[in-house]
């Protein structure tokens, strides 16, 4: 497309409705009729506070070139290619947002719908959808002495995060504001520690409520799953992790951040003026839209004050099926199959963060059936579920794993769920609740399924106790996967399918799919993630190797013969159907063990 300028706008420099219809029938997108009716109701004055993209977009007319709705996304895309300007998606974790807010004040940007999304060296970035209006452009050029660099952003985004960056950078600003007038600057670790015991700046200070609120709405907004704040000697990170990738969202002042943390703190029912050691603790709040979310949170005592971390637990994980986990029909049924039993010990196992949790809470929720009894000891409990009965692991109080499955066999259970093996002592009363006719499910820490049995063993269980009351281990791990808005068909080498199959054989599907971004995704190509798994269920041959010289190798190649499908296939397979992609897999899944 050409770039098609009337001398009325160069002289305007306004963009109004009658512009962009002349521009879209000129593409043949549009129908005359439609355009010229809308051009008669777009003179009234609600239509002319809008972004004529907005109104365009409103009326859900079909592109006459494609037969698709005519989105506020495609003709800002549009746009930008007819001005002949970069269009720019604004993802709003990639703002410097301190640095953009101070470009101009709120109420300038406003007045254009204007918003600077990057400050260089020797420019400036900023994002408009009325590319002709440059009023303001010659004036801060001279306040700012810097090139002026402009992009064609959705003019709804724009007024979203306009609100929202300057909204909170003037809370930081605020909230800053006070503790210099309180504390004064801090130079040295020392004081820095001091600052914190004594609290210059009140965490009821309304400039720290708005903080604290936006903070967590963002997190939700964004899909995160946890929430780091790390405190620093001036500034510190505030970061999200998404999809399993950690990102800064933004920088805050040491004084704020530690009047962050205690309102957090406060919320969560911590203990406030305890900073030397680390603490528990959870809080319940509830999104935009009237949905409930529990946070669980964690402090841990640094050098520059403390480290805050809070976990976003998700209602709706619990909702889903464990097709929607991530299993395969072969998976689901081998589960299926272990769960099913009525006595005996399942073991998940993996890392941290790997979905250990989301499996139990989902399994133990098909479970609890009204005529049956289950129980859990957890440390802590990640999320209340009314359907079974949760107890907290309290070590203040000598209440630990082992001493609280020995309470819980006290409660007549059907089903048991103990939150981790760490020590023999909670293997032993895990064990011996299995053979007194309860099925328990727990988790331990290791690479796969396989090296669970000499992580038992390692522990100090007896090698006959583990042949007769573990019924089966699974592995996992969760890859990112990509989104079904953007995704598009790929090729893939030989020695890339190789690379993740190996040593097994598995045929390399004719097609592959890459990520792309899109709105839907912020641009990463990636949108959720979901489980892979390796089922490992005991046969004859596997229970008779167990013993104090088992070979881990050798269990490994016979649990293959039995029908172990290995984590980095199991990849393999959602890749083959256009789950997620080679790299997401060889980055979560350990390497190919000998066999």
């Amino acid at each position: 497309m050409s770039a098609v300028f009337d001398n009325n706008i160069k002289q305007n420099q306004h963009l109004e409705v009658h512009d962009v219809l002349k521009w879209l029938e000129q593409d043949e997108m549009v129908d005359a009729e439609n355009a010229h009716m809308l051009r008669t109701l777009a003179i009234g004055a609600e239509y002319r506070k809008k972004n004529p993209l907005e109104v365009i977009a409103d009326r859900n007319w079909v592109n006459l070139q494609t037969e698709k709705i005519l989105t506020l996304d495609f003709l800002t895309r549009w746009l930008a290619e007819r001005v002949e300007m970069p269009f720019v998606r604004i993802d709003p974790l990639k703002v410097e947002v301190a640095e953009v807010t101070e470009v101009m004040s709120y109420a300038y940007a406003a007045r254009y719908n204007v918003l600077p999304i990057k400050v260089e060296g020797s420019s400036i970035t900023v994002a408009t959808a009325q590319p002709f209006e440059r009023d303001w452009e010659m004036e801060l050029s001279r306040i700012h002495n810097k090139e002026f660099k402009l992009v064609i952003a959705s003019p709804d985004d724009i007024r979203r995060l306009l609100l929202e960056f300057y909204t909170i950078a003037k809370s930081v600003h605020g909230a800053k504001t006070s503790s210099d007038m309180g504390g004064g600057n801090i130079q040295n670790l020392e004081q820095l520690m001091e600052l914190g015991r004594s609290g210059k700046l009140d965490a009821n200070d309304q400039h720290v409520v708005n903080i604290v609120d936006w903070l967590f709405q963002y997190a939700f907004d964004q899909r995160a799953s946890d929430i780091h704040m790390e405190p620093r000697r001036e500034m510190c990170p505030v970061r999200f992790r998404i999809d399993g990738v950690l990102q800064e969202v933004y920088q805050i002042p040491s004084a704020v951040m530690k009047a962050v943390t205690s309102r957090i703190k406060i919320i969560g029912r911590m203990d406030v003026a305890e900073k030397r050691r680390p603490q528990d603790g959870r809080l319940k709040t509830r999104t935009e839209d009237g949905k409930e979310v529990e946070l669980r949170l964690s402090t841990m005592p640094t050098a520059f004050g403390e480290k805050l971390v809070m976990r976003i637990f998700d209602p709706d994980v619990l909702v889903k099926n464990f097709t929607q986990l991530g299993f395969s029909k072969k998976d689901n049924a081998i589960w299926q199959s272990m769960i099913e039993q009525p006595h005996g010990i399942i073991l998940v196992t993996g890392p941290t963060g790997s979905g250990k949790t989301t499996t139990l809470y989902s399994t133990l929720k098909l479970l609890a059936k009204p005529e049956v009894n289950v129980c859990s000891i957890e440390d802590p409990i990640e999320l209340v579920e009314p359907t079974f009965n949760q107890m907290q692991v309290q070590k203040n109080i000598d209440l630990t794993f082992a001493s609280g499955v020995r309470t819980l066999l006290r409660q007549d259970p059907d089903i048991i769920m103990i939150g981790e093996i760490r020590d023999q002592e909670t293997a032993d009363v895990a064990i011996q609740a299995a053979l007194t006719g309860h099925l328990v499910l727990s988790t331990l820490h290791t690479n796969d399924a396989p090296s669970a049995v000499t992580r038992m063993l390692d522990i100090g269980v007896p090698p006959y106790l583990i042949q007769s009351s573990v019924l089966g281990i699974m592995a996992q791990r969760l890859v990112r996967t990509l989104c079904p808005h953007c995704k598009e068909k790929a090729e893939i080498s030989d020695q890339a399918w190789q690379e993740l199959v190996q040593p097994w054989k598995a045929e390399k599907p004719n097609h592959v799919y890459k990520p792309v971004g899109c709105l839907e995704c912020r641009d990463t190509g990636y949108q959720g993630r979901k489980g892979i798994y390796e089922m490992f269920k005991f046969s004859k041959e596997t229970r008779a190797m167990i013993t104090h010289e088992c070979d881990i190798h050798d269990m490994r190649r016979q649990a293959i013969k039995d029908g172990l499908q290995p984590l980095r296939l199991s990849g393999a397979n959602k890749v083959a159907r256009g789950e997620t992609t080679v790299e997401e897999v060889l980055r979560v899944a350990p390497p190919p063990l000998e066999i």
